[in-house]
Order: C-alpha cells, then structure tokens, then sequence
C-alpha cells in the first residue's frame, strides 16, 4: 500500500505490511548513536512565547531485552551477514554500541528483503557509526552493490569546543540489490572561468574545445585503419568516438555504421576538425555540465560564477539556514538533498520507502517529483508534522495513516505501550502540538500540561490554549483544578483537558468554576474544557476559535519573523545614514575623498549581478 504513513516501530511494520520485492528506492536517515536526544520544537505564530516541544528521539542505546531479541533474530537468519553480526558481537560485547548495531541490522535485513531486485538505497549517516554501518552493508548486499560514499556538507562551520575539526558532514552511502538497477544522474554547471579557459572555440553551438577522436592502444580492425590520410596506428593509437559524441549524434545514427562510416558522418554534420598537421579531432562542445561528483558541498558566495546559472556551486542542497523551508524537526534534512537522490535513482510512478521519516523530507520530494511513497515512523508527533506538511503542499493529496488509534480500545492499548506516545496523539486529537522532554519525565513533572495550540483572533493578535492529556483512571477535580492554574501561570487562554476514562461530576463543576468565559470577536468559550478520547474521536471537538496547525503557525512564525528584520535593517540604514556625514578624518579627508554611498543588501546584489 502506497501513499501511506505508518505511526509505530518500523521493525513490526516492515514485517507485517511491507511485501517482499515492492520498493524501489530505499532512503532512511537513522539514529546515529549519536548519545543525544532530540526534541520537536513547534512554531508558536507571530511573537508569543511556545514551550511546545516534545521527544522525537533518544539517540543513546543500551543492551536489554530488545537488543536481546534483535541479535537473535540475526543470528537465526539466514541473512549474509549473520557471521559478520556474530564477530561484532565476540568482539563489542554486550555492550551500548553492539545494541545499536543489532538494532539496526535487523532492520537493514527487511529493507533488502522488500527491495526489488532492480531498487538502490541511500543509508545517511555520520562518522560516529558510519564505518560499521558500512562494512554490514557489504556483507547484506554482497560484493560490487556498494555504489559511492557520498559525503554531504551539512553546515557552513561548526565552533565545536573540543580538540578536533569542526565536523560538517554527513556521509550517504549508496547500495543496490542487483547489478542492474537506475541510475540517471543530473549535472551540475561548470563554473564561467572553466568555460573561458578549456573551451577557447565557439560557433553556433556555442563554445567549444578541440579534444582527440583517438584513444590508447593500438587496433587491427576498422578502428585501427586510416581515415582522411590520417593513420591512428603510426602513433599506436586506434579510432574512439567518446560516448558523449555518440550520444549527441544519437546511437540510432551510428547503429550499424562502420567506423569509417561513423566518423564521415559526423565530418559531414560538421563535428570534425582537421589540425594544421591534418589530424582529425572532434568539436567538444561545454553542454550542461558535470554529472554528478560523490562530495555534495554548496560554496558560499559562489552565486554568478557559473555558466549560464545564477544560482551558486550545490545550491540545491544547501544546508537548512532558511526559515522558509525549516519547520522544527531536530534532523531535517534540505528537500534539495532527497530530491536529488530520488531523481537519480527512480523513474516517476515508482515507489519510495523512508522508513524513518521523521518530518517527511523525503515524502515530500517524492510526492513532488511524482513518485509512490511509504514512510514510517515511532514518534507521533512525526506523523503529525508530515501529515500537516503534505496538506499544506499538496492540498488534494489523500493521506491514509496506519496505526493511530481509532476505537478507545486502540487508545487504552497506545497508553498501556508507550504513556508518552498516546500524549502526543491525544494532544493531536485535540488540536494541538505536544509538549513534554519526553519519557524520562516523572509524573506531574509537566505540571499537568502535554501540548498547547494556537488560534488566530485577528490580524495581529493570537490566543493560545494549553492542553492537559490523562490516560490512567485514577483524575480527578483536582487535576481539573491545576489545569486552570498552568493555564494562569502561562498567561493561556483556554485549557483543555483530554481524558481516556469519562469525567466525574466533580471534575465537571471543577471545569465550570473556573474564571468567566474567553470573550473573543468570534464568540465566547469556556475558560476550562473536558473532552473524553471517545467524544474526540467522535468529532465532539473543543469549543474554540479556528487553530493554527504546525504548518500555518509556522508561517505565521516566518511572516512575523521577516517583517521584525525588515524594520530592523530600516532603522540601521537610516542609523548609519545620520553618522556618515561625522565619520571620516578632518575636513581636509573629507574633501579629498568622495563620500562613500552605504552599501544595503541591495546594493550589493545589485553590483554583484551587474
């Protein structure tokens, strides 16, 4: 099934729901062991002050029961690298990294099993594991499928405080199941000064330089006879139509011609030059580029220098600095970066599996470029930022989604698996983001607060709700009551408070004692709101203005955002226009030199382009 987002461990779901032979291009961006934990941060709109934030991974492993099973499903397996595991295992132990590998090797296992004999993957990493990763990769696919190590630029600098280099890259390794697979990269453009300095000819073509028709090696065949009076062999040499001519030319041209007939083909359709010693070369014109390289860098400051492009040097996968496309996924990767992996490796209609897609970079390319997709990942609030992600970009896109629950007895079972999984789903149910450092937080620590949302009141003013998430049996008014408390405390306008179990009475009267109704151009709204998950799933919603989802409060963020810097870069040119006329030396200076106009950002890109 394509088109599809699994919410749960990919493991169970590449099992259960992924059939053998049916994808073909594999992209994940696993955990890196990287002993970090990475939180979601959501955009609040406009200027208010957002705590919604929650757990999208603990990148720290350690051996128990799951590493456990994980190595004993490799070692019964009949998997290539089942010896491989068990040497790693003699030699690591029982010990945080072997927990990481067991756990991620078998999971690479059912990735290759749902590849199609003709699919690639791209594994993304970085150095802490990557080296381990690699050499499994060698033994699951087999010798000759590893393809490249590509090695990304994922940052300009890093003042990282340690005693090392500043580390800004990430490595994507690049695998196939077969020998026959697509492969169809794109290119990037030479720079203006390569094209000045290597192709000094032009015609109506455009420039071109002169490069041999001849390669090494000495031939007894057609290639290796004489052709115009000019004989390849006297300098043991043959005749050797590089495949970019042949391709210009057209195969279907050339199919079934001698090389004799070849070449005065291309003499008549004027690609042949003739040196003043009689010498055959070819026109070798600039075209589009340079496919591309295994190193992935966008360089600074590089926008101008190309030929025939105004963008600069791997801009298209240029680290995430703009606030345009960041939406506040911890590992967001640039839609650039997915877009070129998948147009290289995958035809339109076919299909792309991320089955770690956190914010959903990759959905989002593949939907883009016309591509099938499944992603997967164990973080709701994953799900819930590609879900608002895919409404916003592709508006008639329908969606389905597996594994949230949909009956109050699937809700029991998420609380009974993962308490903090089912706050975040339930805070979603109720139209919000989650908020809570994760599953580490002891009970109460939150103060009774799992998610906030935002809603608009007019142009300039926003309200915020802050949401309270119960699963257990054991509520009562008083949580009701610290509700209305938190919902003071953070200055909120509404509090509203999701229960899997029904209210008491209590708890109801709790809720109806709260301050007067939120008053709004819109309507008026009780201060304090309960809901069961049955009345949610329902469709009994709160009663409150139209909300922001995680997409709409991040513009929201971004527009705000861009007219502060816009009144800020104002009132510093006009700052810098009122010192210029008392900057300088004496009089004397400032009538020997010319008055220095300030540069704006304008200004420069228009000199720059100029």
């Amino acid at each position: 099934m394509t088109n599809m987002l699994y919410f749960g461990d990919n493991l169970p779901v590449l099992r259960e729901r992924i059939q053998d032979n049916s994808v073909d291009l594999v992209y994940l961006d696993p955990p890196f062991n990287s002993a970090a934990t990475y939180n979601i941060f959501f955009k609040s709109p406009a200027h208010q002050a957002s705590e919604a934030q929650t757990q999208a991974f603990i990148d720290s492993w350690e051996w128990g029961p799951a590493a456990d099973d994980a190595l004993r499903d490799i070692l019964r397996s009949a998997s290539p690298c089942r010896g491989l595991i068990d040497a790693l295992h003699k030699f690591l132990g029982q010990s945080d990294l072997m927990a990481y590998l067991a756990m991620m090797t078998v999971r690479l296992i059912e990735l290759k099993r749902v590849m199609k004999p003709t699919a690639s993957m791209y594994l993304h990493c970085d150095p802490t594991t990557g080296h381990y990763l690699k050499i499994i990769l060698d033994a699951l696919f087999g010798g000759g499928r590893f393809r490249s190590e590509i090695v990304w630029r994922r940052s300009n600098a890093h003042n990282k405080i340690s005693k090392q280099y500043g580390p800004i890259h990430d490595t994507i390794l690049f695998y196939t199941k077969g020998n026959r697979f697509y492969f169809s990269p794109d290119r990037t453009p030479y720079t203006q000064q390569y094209i000045e300095n290597e192709f000094t000819h032009s015609d109506d073509g455009g420039p071109f330089a002169v490069n041999n028709l001849t390669a090494p090696e000495k031939r007894f065949g057609d290639s290796g006879q004489p052709w115009r009076d000019y004989d390849p062999s006297k300098r043991n040499r043959h005749w050797a139509i590089p495949a970019g001519l042949r391709k210009q030319v057209g195969e279907e041209n050339l199919a079934g011609l001698t090389t004799h007939q070849q070449l005065d083909l291309l003499d008549k359709l004027g690609f042949i030059v003739f040196s003043r010693t009689g010498r055959p070369k070819y026109k070798q014109y600039a075209g589009d580029g340079i496919v591309y390289q295994d190193i992935w860098a966008f360089q600074p400051g590089t926008e101008g220098i190309l030929y025939r492009a105004d963008h600069g040097i791997d801009q298209d996968v240029k680290w995430l600095d703009s606030e345009e496309e960041r939406i506040g996924y911890p590992t967001q990767k640039p839609l650039g970066l997915l877009k070129r992996m998948i147009e290289t490796s995958s035809r339109r209609g076919e299909v792309i599996l991320d089955p770690f897609c956190g914010c959903g970079t990759a959905i989002h390319a593949a939907e883009q470029l016309g591509r099938e997709w499944i992603g997967i990942d164990i973080a709701h609030a994953a799900i819930q930022i590609v879900e608002d992600r895919l409404r916003k970009h592709f508006p008639k896109l329908k969606v389905e989604i597996h594994g949230r629950p949909e009956s109050v007895e699937d809700a029991a079972a998420l609380w009974g698996r993962s308490p903090f999984q089912f706050q975040g789903w339930a805070a979603w149910l109720a139209g919000g983001a989650p908020r809570g450092a994760g599953e580490e937080v002891k009970k109460g620590g939150d103060r009774g607060v799992d998610g906030e949302t935002y809603f608009k009141l007019d142009a300039t003013t926003n309200g915020v709700a802050i949401i309270s998430v119960k699963g257990g049996r054991k509520i009562g008014p008083r949580d009701v009551r610290e509700l209305d408390g938190a919902r003071a405390g953070h200055n909120a306008d509404l509090g509203l408070f999701v229960t899997l179990h029904p209210p008491t009475k209590e708890m109801q009267r709790a809720a109806d004692a709260s301050d007067d109704d939120f008053q709004t151009n819109v309507g008026s709204f009780p201060r304090i709101q309960i809901r069961t998950i049955a009345e949610l799933l329902e469709g009994n919603q709160f009663l409150t203005p139209p909300l922001y989802d995680t997409q709409t409060a991040a513009e929201a963020t971004r527009r705000s955002e861009r007219a502060t810097r816009r009144k800020r870069r104002k009132a510093n040119v006009k700052q810098r226009e009122l010192l210029l006329p008392i900057t300088g030396g004496g009089q004397a200076d400032r009538d020997a030199k010319p008055a220095v106009p300030v540069q704006t950002t304008a200004t420069r890109r228009r000199r720059r382009s100029s």
